[in-house]
């Protein structure tokens, strides 16, 4: 079968590198299908429109506006051009491909016309929608839309465009059951038996190595602790993680002796969490800027618990890709997320971590000392047979093809 995936995603210099789109599309192309991916090169990299064969897979990068991290006006002028530039590209070099699968995640919600135009070259593909975030409704909860006045005109236009991209995708993939239950709650004309699980994922395959790891190694490397069960949590620092709430935990527990914390990312609000440091120079609390995958991964490793915070405003049920990682490296979580998301419920229910509220820091300290009292090891091994069972490409790959059977 040949596969169209339209990304956002830029991560394509080696098809070859974990991610949850690499290793996705690794799947289909080990699984004998032909792979086509397309995706922005944004003005910024300075590259042109080129189509690339890399390990067995064909990536179109389609030179854009810069669409992510850029004014806010290129930002969505950008968006709203890019579908004639996808459109245009898919034309000119995938002209004699018949499509089996038409494949694109969320974020964006404006590939409509791109999906619309591939769809009826190939009538007997099947579009399917990877759901990982539900916008318009995420930017309203954390203040950066409205539904009324001025703000409420682009709130209408993208929610417009949002049920569009719903209408048109024969199948859509969400990432846990409340998500499925919210998609269908609020948009009561999709119908049900069209929507299931299909969730971030990524390849089982162990990584070679021909050096021991030595996590006593790592920590020294670092300037952490080596006598202490370590806490990291690591990724993008915006809006959405609720870092002003962090920092309150991490007050709370600064001067600690029993553990310690591990900040590691970058992102909007990563100034504040560098201002917390300099005014309360924390014992207990380690800040470190993005560090090269690599390096992230071993200090991941190398530490004990692994945490995810969400602000607690979310009436959407998020549910972050960072869980991953924490999961295949054995190591059991701290949920800090809003009572929508179920990501710490599910955690809860399998043995493999904890749910805190993401509006009390009684309850964050409270689980930290409940964490320090637990068997982590285990737990670590609970989450580990969960991402097996649940959170493998396979089942990413099977919920996709089985509608072609």
């Amino acid at each position: 079968m040949n596969v169209l995936f339209l990304t956002m995603s830029s991560a394509w210099a080696d098809i070859e590198d974990r991610g949850i789109y690499t290793d996705l599309m690794r799947k289909f192309r080990d699984k004998g299908h032909k792979v086509y991916i397309v995706y922005p090169r944004e003005r910024r990299t300075g590259l042109p429109t080129e189509l690339l064969h890399n390990g067995g897979v064909h990536i179109l990068g389609v030179r854009t506006l810069n669409v992510t991290q850029s004014h806010v006006i290129e930002k969505g002028v950008g968006q709203l051009f890019m579908e004639e530039q996808f459109c245009t590209a898919i034309k000119h070099y995938f002209r004699d491909i018949r499509f089996d699968i038409i494949l694109y995640s969320t974020p964006p919600i404006t590939f409509t016309k791109v999906i619309e135009y591939v769809k009826k070259r190939n009538p007997q593909a099947i579009t399917y929608l990877l759901l990982k975030d539900i916008f318009p409704q995420n930017a309203v909860d954390i203040g950066m839309m409205s539904t009324t006045g001025i703000k409420g005109v682009l709130y209408r236009f993208f929610r417009h465009k949002e049920k569009q991209l719903y209408r048109i995708s024969d199948y859509i993939g969400c990432m846990s059951r409340a998500n499925v239950h919210y998609l269908l709650q609020h948009n009561p004309e999709i119908d049900a038996v069209k929507v299931e699980i299909a969730p971030n994922s990524y390849d089982n395959t162990p990584v070679e190595t021909t050096t021991p790891f030595d996590s006593r190694a790592i920590r020294l490397r670092y300037h952490l602790p080596t006598d202490k069960p370590i806490f990291i949590y690591g990724g993008n620092m915006g809006r959405p993680q609720g870092i002003p709430f962090l920092i309150e935990c991490m007050k709370a527990v600064c001067n600690r002796t029993d553990c310690h914390f591990l900040i590691i990312g970058n992102g909007t609000e990563f100034p504040k969490l560098m201002d917390f440091v300099k005014q309360y120079h924390p014992r207990a609390v380690t800040l470190m800027q993005h560090l090269p995958k690599n390096e992230y991964d071993n200090l991941t490793r190398a530490c004990d618990v692994g945490m995810i915070f969400l602000d607690y405003k979310f009436t959407i049920p998020n549910y972050p890709s960072r869980l991953l990682p924490y999961l295949m490296e054995r190591k059991p979580i701290l949920a800090v997320t809003d009572e929508h998301s179920d990501i710490g419920s599910i955690a809860e229910a399998n043995g493999y971590g904890y749910y805190v509220p993401s509006n009390s820091v009684d309850a964050f300290v409270q689980a930290i000392d409940k964490m320090l009292a637990s068997p982590i090891v285990t737990m670590g091994d609970n989450g580990y047979r969960y991402y097996l069972n649940n959170y493998t490409t396979q089942h990413t790959y099977d919920a996709i093809v089985k509608h072609l059977r």
